[in-house]
């Protein structure tokens, strides 16, 4: 039940701190997790960012607080962390239908934004195949791209990143380090770095690596020793994708006596056809036995 209860943490932290400042790495270590990784799960599970929940709980709270109190707007502004009553304003206009000005009238009409509480549902038995496997620590060769922990990463920002090394070549160059006999045989891998003490979040585009001049552009990057479990996903990406992490943290985790390790995790994309329906493809999550650590 681990990372149900590191889930559950972190969103209690956020809601005791809605008129503070929300670190989001600070958020994700309260689910034993790095800020990639916490973003990435949470915005799969729940529909919606990290930044859109704190942003819609944070109007919620400064709609009811201007509909029942004398409270000024640019007292809420601030406190509901907007840097002018103007930006305020706009974002509390699209939230609500109404400006903050009208919400001051006890006929006005506001929209209310839910806090998460995290419940375990029983649904239908379903199977899932996944296998555990405990590596050495191997090599790989990647275009490593850091990306700021300051706010939202989107997945958007990791397909940019594919985008990127599919127009400049290095998709190609990767390609000339597979062997069949490497740790991921023919595949391309994104790897999630796990960095739980830091803000900031490493991703990596490559390949097995076993020798040779990194080309111009590459790095040669360590994977350490871990306990890996090993999802299968097939089918039109990319919502097999997304669906396939959705299950794995709805209907493995939940009950398993794994639980995530950190946040690194690697995706391995079996052929360049990445449109096909029946497109395959796997997820590496690093895991230790027990609660969270």
């Amino acid at each position: 039940m681990g990372w149900i209860d590191g889930l559950q943490k972190a969103i209690d932290y956020i809601e005791d701190n809605l008129t503070e400042e929300l670190d989001y790495a600070e958020i994700a270590r309260q689910a034993y997790s790095s800020s990639f990784h916490f973003q990435r799960v949470f915005g799969i599970l729940c529909g919606y960012t990290l930044g859109e929940y704190i942003r819609n709980r944070r109007l919620t709270l400064a709609g009811s607080e201007l509909a029942s109190s004398d409270s000024k707007v640019i007292d809420a502004a601030v406190k509901y962390g907007y840097d002018s009553p103007e930006s305020f304003s706009r974002a509390f206009s699209r939230f609500h239908g109404i400006t903050p000005s009208q919400a001051r009238s006890r006929k006005a009409e506001l929209k209310s934004f839910s806090p998460l509480s995290i419940k375990l549902v029983l649904e239908g038995g379903n199977v899932m195949d996944y296998r555990i496997e405990k590596k050495d620590a191997f090599k790989v060769i990647a275009r490593r791209k850091r990306f700021k922990g300051t706010g939202d990463i989107t997945q958007q920002s990791i397909h940019s990143a594919w985008e990127e090394c599919g127009k400049d070549g290095v998709l190609e160059t990767l390609c000339r380090y597979i062997t069949p006999e490497s740790v991921f045989g023919n595949s391309i891998v994104g790897i999630c770095f796990d960095n739980p003490n830091e803000g900031d979040f490493d991703y990596a585009i490559g390949a097995s690596y076993e020798g040779g001049e990194p080309a111009e552009g590459l790095t040669v990057e360590e994977i350490p020793a871990n306990t890996w479990m090993i999802f299968s996903g097939t089918g039109s990406m990319p919502d097999a994708f997304k669906e396939l992490w959705k299950r794995v943290y709805t209907e493995v985790f939940p009950t398993s006596s794994y639980q995530p390790s950190g946040g690194m995790c690697i995706e391995v994309y079996k052929s360049d056809e990445v449109h096909s329906n029946d497109f395959s493809f796997e997820i590496w999550l690093s895991v230790a036995p027990g609660k969270m650590k």
